[in-house]
């Protein structure tokens, strides 16, 4: 699974979208919110929502960072023209968040709405169950009042609708309150293992009306493994760089290819004079070939970590491959560099097409790999997979850089453990 974090927006639409169909119908969502960023000015959202120019509002920086009440980066109940002047101050400029320094370039805008009670729920995966927080204490400061949350374990095998959560709940809401919080909560859950979510806390949040839920601060994080079969529900998803940290000119072109394409694409430069660099096919895959490297004590050396997957095309696999193939081959390591070019079992992947774009860059790449005493491990299985690894090993004939070429009978994890400390298959 690779967690990986989304805008407190898209977590919001998403809830709104599908709480009610997860409740019954019983629980809703206000659909009133909007983004301003550079390219899309409040008085452009306001056009197009007309909400904004109506109601008091909210605003905050919505860029994967906590805390900012405590930083002073909330605006309260404030009219159209006080938010605009607000998000104007303060768009584009840089903030100090406990030590990590970015720019602010998106503000949620929301209705601001009156209420009188705050709650606290987290919902967090872990090996064997998941962990729902709970407590009536809600707002910036549930870290201290930890001792009020109280935790309810749902095992990956036990279906939360056969269990008794109520005994949990009743420590802390009232009898008048009680069945309304055991829907609420058996509901969001629901949300998210059915939308694949990793973490999600609204912190606080509050109930209206009886049935309307209002997240006043959202922190969420999907597994993004699950974007192929998510694409519809979660639609038009982004997976923002943490802050402070602003995309590589190569991240960025990686990121534009995956937007135009109907694959996968992904890059991050974790140690650009790291060692160990992977060019992996898949999610899943990638994820156990970075904790594999981590795992064995190379954490450290690990450049790069990335995936390629839904059948893309030779030459979209051919710019995936020369972006890494550029980066590995510019500053040289006295003990050489090492490629693994992995991935699991493809489902409908034509893995001899997907070669073919990246032998293109190898050759490409010939004289610099060998400067830079580049040694590369494959392994592959999937549609196609023998011609693929026939065209690999003639590859390395040709270019006289060593390539060793393994097909699903060789596991993930030993071809790495192979890559790195050597010795026999």
């Amino acid at each position: 699974m690779a967690q990986r974090g989304i805008r407190e927006y898209d977590a919001k639409r998403m809830l709104a979208a599908y709480l009610p169909e997860f409740s019954g119908g019983k629980f809703k969502l206000p659909e009133e919110r909007a983004l301003v960023t550079p390219a899309r000015s409040i008085d452009e959202a306001a056009s197009e929502h007309p909400w904004i120019k109506e109601k008091k509002l909210v605003v905050k920086p919505d860029q994967l960072f906590g805390k900012r009440g405590k930083h002073g980066l909330i605006l309260l109940n404030a009219d159209f023209d006080e938010a605009k002047r607000w998000i104007e101050e303060r768009m584009n400029s840089v903030a100090d968040i406990t030590g990590v320094k970015g720019r602010l370039t998106h503000f949620l805008v929301e209705p601001y709405i009156e209420h009188d009670e705050e709650y606290y729920i987290a919902i967090k995966d872990d090996r064997e169950e998941d962990h729902i927080y709970f407590s009536t204490a809600g707002g910036v400061d549930i870290e201290e009042n930890w001792d009020k949350v109280i935790t309810i374990d749902v095992p990956i095998d036990r279906d939360m609708d056969d269990m008794d959560i109520r005994a949990e709940l009743s420590k802390q809401i009232p009898e008048d309150k009680l069945e309304t919080m055991e829907a609420f909560v058996k509901a969001l859950y629901r949300f998210y293992k059915e939308l694949y979510y990793a973490m999600l806390e609204l912190n606080p949040f509050t109930i209206v009306n009886g049935n309307e839920v209002i997240p006043l601060d959202t922190v969420a994080k999907l597994d993004d493994t699950a974007a192929f079969w998510m694409a519809k529900k979660w639609g038009d998803i982004e997976f923002p760089a943490p802050f402070g940290r602003d995309l590589t000119p190569e991240e960025k072109y990686i990121k534009e290819l995956d937007e135009k394409s109907g694959a996968s694409m992904k890059l991050t430069i974790l140690n650009p004079k790291g060692r160990i660099w992977t060019m992996v096919a898949g999610g899943g895959a990638s994820v156990i070939y970075t904790d594999t490297i981590v795992d064995l004590g190379y954490g450290n050396e690990l450049a790069n970590y990335g995936e390629y997957s839904g059948n893309p095309t030779t030459d979209e696999t051919y710019e995936y491959a020369k972006t890494i193939l550029d980066l590995m081959t510019r500053e040289k390591d006295p003990r050489g560099k090492i490629l693994i070019i992995g991935g699991g079992i493809a489902n409908f992947t034509d893995v001899a097409k997907t070669f073919q774009g990246i032998i293109k860059a190898l050759k490409e790449y010939k004289q610099k790999l060998q400067e830079h005493n580049v040694k590369i491990y494959v392994r592959r299985g999937g549609p196609n997979y023998q011609e693929g690894l026939r065209l690999m090993k003639e590859l390395g004939k040709e270019i006289g850089i060593p390539i060793e070429v393994y097909g699903p009978e060789m596991h993930m994890t030993r071809i790495v453990k192979l890559a790195l400390e050597g010795g026999e298959q």
